[in-house]
Order: structure tokens, then sequence, then C-alpha cells
């Protein structure tokens, strides 16, 4: 599915929590990634202005996402909703063994320092991760892009995710940790 780009500011994006999955043709994907760690099961989609991030245990789900305010999303299982401006802390339980906690943050950056941190993203992201360059979308020499990094363990994923608006000298971070504490109930 594509769809033309419309410019977006860090500031009007939102960051929201669900404890549901959400259906994939609400979203523009440009990159994906499933995967199965010991006892849950990770849903990874690279979208437009952000990320969608589904895990599993057993019956339970918990989803956080990224996304422009005219997306159009469910109401049903929403737990959070919080815009971009400063920094942000959440945590949730989402079952009665997990935990899930984020901290996010938009950080805005003079062009010597946005182009430093652009040009070490970019390396670190074509070695590992998820990283979707929008050179389609680019007005100069730097294109945005959206890079997800993960470990994946027995007992916890944490996730480090990446976006950068050169046009804002703007790089929106998440710092994401979901912990599995015993098995989950089926």
């Amino acid at each position: 599915m594509d769809s033309p780009r419309i410019e977006q500011s860090i500031s009007e994006l939102t960051f929201y929590v669900f404890q549901r999955p959400l259906h994939p043709e609400l979203f523009n994907i440009h990159r994906s990634r499933h995967f199965l760690q010991c006892d849950y099961e990770v849903i990874i989609w690279i979208t437009d202005c952000g990320h969608v991030i589904s895990v599993f245990s057993g019956k339970d789900c918990i989803t956080e996402l990224i996304c422009p305010p005219e997306q159009m999303l469910p109401t049903r299982g929403l737990v959070r909703q919080l815009p971009f401006r400063g920094e942000k802390s959440h945590k949730c339980s989402w079952s009665q063994n997990h935990n899930y906690m984020v901290n996010f943050q938009a950080e805005n950056m003079s062009a010597n320092l946005f182009r430093q941190c652009h040009s070490d993203l970019t390396t670190a992201g074509k070695k590992r991760g998820i990283y979707v360059p929008f050179p389609q979308w680019s007005r100069g020499d730097l294109a945005p892009f959206s890079y997800l990094d993960y470990e994946a363990r027995q007992d916890e994923l944490q996730l480090h995710t990446f976006h950068a608006f050169p046009e804002q000298q703007a790089i929106l971070k998440t710092q994401s940790l979901f912990e599995f504490r015993g098995k989950s109930h089926s």
C-alpha cells in the first residue's frame, strides 16, 4: 500500500499503548519482522512515521505504536495515549506475570550534531536490527529513516527505536522493555 507522505511534525505524533493486536490494514508497512522467543511472540512493523510493535504471551498481547493523529485506530483496548512533547515514561502490567515500561523523547539538535547522529545511526542500522530509509521523502542530502534494534532474551525483550526527521533536525527515540515473569497461562 503506497500513500503520499504528509509532512509531519514530531510534536504532532502520538505514542499509543494497546492491550490487543492491531490489524495490518490500518498501516502503511514498509518492513516487518516476526519471531518467537521462548514463551513469547513478537511482530514488528516499520510504518511511515513510526512503528508498531505487538508482543504476545499466551492469550495476552500488548502493542505500542507511534503514528500521526489522523491515523484511524480502534478505541477498544487503548491503555495510554501520549503526545511527543518533552520526555515521557509509562509503566504497566499487561498480565498477571508481565510488565511493560517505555521511555521516549524527541531530541532536537544542532545541524552538525544531527548530521553526526544521523550518520552513526545509519551505520549501526545497516549492521543490525531493522533499518528503513525514506529517500523519497528527502528534501536535502539526509533522508528520513526509521531504525529499530532489539535484544530478545528468555525473560525480557528490549527495544530501541530511532526515527529521524532531517527537516526538523530531530530524532524521536524510544526505549521499551517487556518483562516476562514465569509461564504465561494459555
